[in-house]
């Protein structure tokens, strides 16, 4: 271990020792979140309207604050953008994280109070906290970190308030030690163009000693692939040999684990996925041996779980971590530092255990399949890929899929957009069956829906030329940040856009 690191490494003691706790007080430092969050928001105009002077415990709380969503709460995000305060939190803010999700346009701005900021640095320290517990050896802080940021650069929406993509705003107030540690600079970072950010990125770091990357996987794809078609090199350790640790998040990995072990052939490289979104950090990797993510307690953030099954009763009674179950999927709701209060993140989980509480991202509330009574997630497919792609020796770059409904059968199938890094050595049709039976292996109700093809036919694979799916973000000026592409829609929307694109390309 080098000097530095050594002096480095007892800083994160405490925290590591801390995380460690959350198996046996996760429940209490929940309660202790939400006591807290209602006092300081006390005498915002949020606080008084629903009287939080009044409320005295979490029933009070679910029972006066009904369920919101970005469009119930905007009104009152459109005064904090004019410059008004404390609204849904004390004080005035000027910061926003800009957000469009992945089912439509609409932007989205999301309130990045001092305090959220805070609570996103603290997943970030915690993050490099649990990797250094299982890995002291490590030589974080003697090289190089890329981090590779959102797309759009801060802007002024008036004169009051200034947004951008969360990276934007975070990278303002971050630890000037930190900044002289990462690559690239703070200039290439915020740049607006991600096509000429990325040649900006390759050139600035293929001659830098980086041990660690940060970023979401499908982004991340992008400048690897370009910064070894610069170099002429085959793998990235060729590039950066040092490279120990990749920290990863805002998508699923499991389409894209092969992809990167081939990319990155070394034994010595490491894997750390993290949780964390505009609205707040919620989850990291706590054990490299398994997937499931840490359910962070002390970030400014109290949970709520409302079972998918009861999502769309209007009765449905939302659960608080003392009350869940494993292996049930939830759609999370959050109240946050942030100025959310009861908000419906969009996100669903499923735990998979309870001491410590670790989880599982199962898709989006609106990303999932139910044409034909399957309850497909997001998790499902992700998982399947994984699985067809190691029997078959095909790497996925991207996919999607959407019902398409046979009504002269009265019964229907599911439409897959697959783009390949690398072919089944198979055939397609080989890899199409496995893929539709490891989805009934990994769904029931799927596998019911498809015993003697009752009211599912075996599903259908349509392979895209390569950048379709590329192109298809660039059309939608979604290129870089958190834009993602959604993976299952029970609507035809997004596979049709695409397919008309593929056929574009391959007329």
């Amino acid at each position: 271990m080098d000097i530095l690191t050594k002096t480095i490494i007892p800083l994160f003691a405490p925290r590591q020792k801390a995380l460690e706790l959350f198996q046996h007080n996760a429940c209490d430092i929940q309660q202790r979140q939400l006591r807290i969050l209602l006092r300081k928001a006390l005498n915002t105009e949020w606080g008084k309207k629903f009287d939080f002077k009044s409320i005295h415990s979490y029933r009070e709380f679910a029972q006066r604050i009904p369920l919101q969503s970005y469009d119930t709460l905007k009104p009152y995000i459109i005064k904090m953008i004019n410059g008004h305060k404390n609204i849904l939190w004390p004080g005035r803010v000027k910061w926003f994280a800009k957000s469009s999700g992945t089912t439509n346009d609409r932007s989205k701005f999301i309130p990045m109070t001092p305090e959220i900021r805070a609570a996103q640095y603290k997943g970030a320290f915690d993050s490099v906290a649990t990797y250094l517990r299982h890995n002291p050896a490590s030589h974080l802080f003697s090289r190089k970190s890329l981090i590779l940021g959102g797309s759009h650069n801060l802007s002024p929406i008036n004169r009051k308030a200034h947004c951008g993509d969360l990276s934007a705003v975070l990278i303002q107030k971050l630890n000037p030690l930190i900044n002289i540690a990462r690559v690239p600079g703070k200039h290439i970072c915020l740049m607006d163009d991600w096509e000429r950010k990325i040649e900006a990125i390759v050139a600035q770091t293929q001659g830098k000693d980086v041990c660690s990357i940060s970023g979401i996987p499908s982004w991340m794809l992008v400048l690897i692939k370009e910064l070894l078609h610069k170099t002429g090199r085959q793998y990235l350790t060729d590039v950066w040999p040092n490279l120990e640790v990749y920290f990863h998040g805002g998508i699923s990995f499991e389409p894209y684990r092969e992809l990167y072990r081939s990319l990155i052939p070394s034994p010595a490289m490491h894997y750390v996925e993290t949780y964390n979104a505009s609205e707040g950090f919620f989850g990291i990797q706590s054990d490299p041996a398994s997937t499931s993510l840490q359910l962070m307690p002390d970030y400014g953030i109290f949970y709520e779980f409302i079972p998918l099954a009861e999502l769309d009763d209007d009765n449905a009674a939302a659960l608080t971590l003392a009350d869940v179950e494993p292996n049930r999927n939830y759609a999370l709701v959050i109240t946050t530092c942030g100025g959310l209060w009861r908000y419906a993140l969009g996100d669903t989980i499923r735990f998979t255990s309870l001491n410590p509480h670790k989880f599982v991202i199962t898709g989006r509330t609106k990303h999932f399949i139910n044409a034909f009574g399957e309850e497909l997630m997001v998790d499902n497919a992700d998982r399947a890929i994984s699985l067809t792609c190691s029997r078959t020796g095909a790497r996925v770059k991207e996919y999607t899929a959407a019902p398409l409904f046979m009504l002269e059968r009265g019964k229907g199938l599911h439409q897959w957009l697959i783009e390949f890094e690398q072919l089944p050595t198979t055939s397609i049709a080989h890899f199409a069956d496995l893929l539709d039976k490891s989805l009934q292996q990994l769904n029931s109700d799927y596998e019911a829906k498809r015993y003697k093809e009752i009211s599912l036919m075996p599903l259908q694979i349509s392979v895209a030329p390569e950048g379709v799916f590329y192109n298809w973000l660039r059309q939608k000026g979604r290129l870089g940040g958190q834009h993602k592409i959604p993976r299952l829609s029970n609507s035809r929307l997004f596979i049709d856009e695409l397919l008309a694109i593929s056929r574009e390309m391959n007329p």
